[in-house]
């Protein structure tokens, strides 16, 4: 059964956001609360946990995860980011948006696309999420908990709990975080394209 947590979302309680990492740490996968949706999320090198999110989202290798990092400086370790980009995707964060980038070494083989070897990052504008990356002290590295046989993202964290009890080992549920999920900008080839409208304003890359 999944640890529940009922977390302050702009105050959570540090007891519950350490037992939450140490759970991560041990390898474990939990749904925690985002700025745009529920996101589902393992440490980077929990190749399981990868497996786990995808069984559960029925997702094929060829999905692009996502990389959730807690400040810019953690992000230049894992994607290469040049100075006009630099600043296009500081004056964008934190907020809802996914960056495409090249991938540095420190990114394992199998998180990145196969072809441009390029993996999806950003920095969430949430407490919860921001207190569970600092914490954590690395990327946390996640996916929106979408199931396939929905339209939208899970919104309640009892509900997560109901469905997921036995499939993820913590749920944090800090109230309704939205259905809308990130917007997706693709600057692996230096200009902003972007792949996906949601709920960070595209116009500034447009």
């Amino acid at each position: 059964m999944a640890r529940y947590f009922d977390v302050h979302p702009v105050n959570p309680q540090r007891r519950s956001i350490d037992q939450a990492v140490e759970l991560i740490k041990s390898d474990g996968l939990v749904a925690y609360p985002t700025d745009s949706c529920y996101a589902l999320g393992c440490r980077l090198g929990n190749k399981a946990g990868l497996d786990r999110i995808r069984q559960i989202r029925h997702l094929d290798d060829r999905h692009h995860f996502t990389l959730m990092c807690r400040d810019f400086s953690q992000l230049g370790q894992f994607v290469h980011v040049d100075n006009a980009v630099f600043r296009a995707i500081k004056a964008a964060t934190p907020g809802s948006y996914t960056f495409i980038l090249p991938a540095t070494t420190e990114v394992p083989r199998r998180l990145m696309h196969a072809k441009k070897k390029t993996v999806g990052a950003r920095i969430p504008d949430h407490p919860v999420a921001q207190a569970l990356l600092a914490q954590l002290g690395e990327p946390l590295l996640s996916s929106t908990l979408l199931l396939p046989d929905q339209e939208e993202p899970l919104v309640h964290g009892w509900d997560i709990k109901e469905r997921l009890d036995h499939v993820v080992d913590a749920v944090l549920d800090a109230g309704d975080c939205g259905t809308v999920p990130t917007t997706v900008v693709d600057f692996s080839h230096g200009e902003p394209e972007i792949v996906r409208h949601g709920a960070g304003d595209p116009s500034r890359f447009e």
